[in-house]
């Protein structure tokens, strides 16, 4: 793969030391795999992969098969949900500065 591509961020996925198992299970289990997302530095680039490649099976970037297909129903559009997320999570940085130093200015 590219520079872009699961060999340049899955050494840095909090899952990276699970058992891959625990990550394609079913039903209630799903919940419990989730977690393992919660606070991953790559979880944006593990979701925008599995949506591009249109992964089937197990959780990726904190959300199930169910509900990536959902996304992918209601956004039938996005031909690169890497750039999409890219750049929601770029303008989300820019915004929460921007309202950071307008705090600052307030309170200073």
């Amino acid at each position: 793969m590219d520079g872009e591509g699961r060999e340049s961020w899955g050494e840095r996925a909090a899952c990276r030391a699970a058992d891959p198992d625990e990550l394609f299970v079913e039903g209630v289990a799903q919940n419990r795999a989730k977690v393992l997302c919660t606070g991953c530095p790559v979880r944006t680039e593990c979701l925008a992969y599995a949506l591009d490649h249109r992964i089937e099976h197990g959780i990726w970037g904190g959300m199930t098969e169910r509900e990536r297909r959902a996304l992918l129903r209601r956004r039938p559009v996005v031909t690169s949900w890497r750039r999409l997320l890219d750049a929601a999570r770029s303008d989300h940085e820019r915004l929460a500065g921007r309202d950071d130093g307008q705090a600052w200015d307030a309170a200073g």
